[in-house]
């Protein structure tokens, strides 16, 4: 009968033992515990949560005789189990140096055995380690065996080292069945509310990543297409559906540019912001949970709108400002989740670097734009004076010869003014080459060769407007202008793929990466097609020194209209 009322009172000491740990279990500071220890950090908190288990297990004790019987093995356990030999022992030791503190005839012998019990988990995580069978070390029934081995262990030792040997033995018979029960079911209930608690965590870790990854993939490039109402709209709609909420919101600083779910029939799109806690939110730069509780919530514009919450996060720029607001809301029936609270400060970040790529692709085309006006300054007055002077030349000796050049100055002025800043069929731009080739030609007589050869199917290929006369103008600017021999440029293209290549060779070979302002046009040009098209397309060069120059547009075939 005694035996019996200790085993009920030291599994009753053991739960609150397990409901001290089931509430740590509920911080962040179980997490590292889920899984195997290995990083040093997490040695050093898997030493201090087992030691401190290991001492509450004597602490929650029943004294017997002189002596105590306890949980104290469950941490001394755990620790090796969970942290490796190093862990354990030191837990082991921990534990054991506490209990040796109060004395007693089995101080010694507790000691010693907290020791080993520590190192006994400490060597099968090892074993289990090499062996890849971790999962054994978060068995609930594999745990309860090595607590069972570890007690027995114990009880040998009071045995060997505790004296008088004849107390020792009585000690040893009225507390070895309530150890053992105790140990053996307090540890394995204890990695039981670790097994739950990391099956919680993975739950929520995969339910937030799945949520997370299918918003992504739905709504990836739609702002950066641009902020405003019919994209905001799509990606409204598009989280709607994911979360499952009660409504979803998109706002600039001045504006709702969309709003999908319960009350859309009074928040409308393109009106003006009338919530206060989105005023507060753009105003300060943080995020506004109104829960109907804690912060007060009341739809600004119906007072019958059935949404009781709202989750109001701001879309940052540049500069971390303030550029809108994400806003989701559930009704006065429901309130939010702590997946949809987390999930929504990430979804407003992947809003805010969709919006900021967007700006800064835009940003990029208008300098490209920006830059290719400039060189159209630069290019016609240089080539309207080369021109003139080929003109007044010509027009001594050849009139009607000098017609044809006016026509083609005509066609090539026309050209400029009329670019587009889109993209143009490359039979456009042969066009606007050839009127200036025709020009160049009549400057230098019979010091220039044109050589065009395009397979009439690739006529229809559409690039950059502005792209090939510029490559075309550097080819007998910087090299055949300056042989004293015939100059002979080529112009020829083909296909590669999913590439289109276009070639501009001269036979001068004169092509040097430090010419200054002389390369300002063929990188010009390699940076819009980059821009439009991305770092896989663009210019590249090959020279051989005083043989020839090939310049090579690399352009998409699959943009071909």
């Amino acid at each position: 009968m005694f035996e019996f009322n200790q085993i009920l009172l030291l599994l009753q000491q053991m739960c609150i033992y397990l409901v001290i740990a089931y509430l740590l279990s509920k911080t962040p500071l179980f997490i590292p515990l889920t899984q195997v220890t290995i990083r040093l950090p997490h040695k050093l908190l898997c030493y201090v949560i087992f030691s401190v288990f290991c001492i509450m297990g004597t602490y929650f004790g029943l004294h017997v005789q002189d002596s105590i019987a306890n949980t104290r093995a469950i941490g001394a356990v755990l620790g090796g189990l969970l942290g490796g030999p190093s862990v354990g022992f030191l837990v082991g030791l921990t534990g054991g140096l506490h209990r040796y503190t109060l004395g007693g005839m089995t101080d010694v012998a507790c000691t010693i055995a907290t020791v080993i019990a520590g190192l006994l988990g400490g060597i099968i995580h090892s074993i289990a380690m090499r062996r890849g069978r971790i999962a054994l070390l978060f068995n609930p029934f594999f745990v309860a065996g090595v607590a069972f081995t570890a007690e027995l262990l114990e009880m040998a030792i009071i045995l060997l080292m505790a004296r008088p040997f004849t107390e020792a033995v009585w000690l040893v018979e009225h507390i070895v069945f309530p150890m053992l029960i105790a140990n053996t079911l307090g540890a394995a209930m204890f990695v039981q509310i670790l097994l739950d608690r990391r099956a919680m965590f993975e739950k929520y870790t995969n339910a937030f990543s799945s949520k997370a990854l299918k918003i992504a993939e739905r709504t990836e490039g739609i702002l950066r297409q641009g902020f405003d109402q019919e994209n905001s709209m799509k990606v409204a709609r598009v989280i709607y559906q994911e979360l499952g909420i009660g409504a979803v919101a998109i706002t600039d600083r001045d504006k709702l540019l969309a709003f999908i779910g319960i009350g859309a029939d009074h928040h409308l799109p393109g009106t003006p912001i009338a919530s206060v806690h989105s005023l507060r939110a753009i105003e300060n730069n943080e995020v506004v949970y109104a829960d109907g509780n804690e912060l007060s919530y009341c739809c600004s514009i119906n007072a019958n709108c059935k949404l009781g919450s709202t989750l109001v996060i701001p879309l940052r720029g540049e500069n971390q400002r303030v550029i809108g607001t994400i806003k989701l809301y559930e009704p006065k029936t429901k309130l939010f989740s702590t997946i949809n609270r987390t999930l929504g400060e990430g979804i407003a970040n992947l809003l805010s670097a969709q919006i900021m790529a967007g700006q800064y692709e835009r940003h990029k085309q208008l300098l490209a734009q920006s830059e290719i006006k400039l060189l159209h300054a630069q290019v016609n007055p240089h080539f309207l004076f080369n021109a003139f002077n080929t003109l007044v030349a010509v027009i001594r000796r050849d009139g009607e010869r000098a017609c044809e050049l006016v026509q083609y100055l005509s066609t090539f002025f026309r050209k400029n003014l009329k670019r587009s800043d889109d993209e143009v069929t490359l039979a456009d731009e042969i066009e606007h080459v050839n009127a200036y080739l025709q020009i160049e030609k009549a400057r230098f007589a019979d010091r220039l060769e044109v050589m065009v050869s395009l397979p009439p199917e690739l006529l229809s290929v559409r690039l950059p407007a502005f792209s090939l006369q510029p490559i075309v103008e550097n080819a007998i600017k910087h090299g055949t202008s300056n042989l004293l021999g015939v100059g002979r440029i080529e112009i020829g293209a083909h296909l590669q793929g999913e590439h289109l290549l276009l070639h501009v060779t001269d036979n001068a070979g004169l092509f040097s990466p430090q010419q200054g302002g002389s390369g300002l046009g063929m990188n010009l040009v390699d940076r819009r097609i980059r821009v439009r098209y991305g770092d896989d397309y663009g210019v590249q060069v090959a020279c051989e020194p005083e043989n020839f120059t090939c310049i090579t547009l690399n352009v998409p075939w699959a943009k071909a209209a």
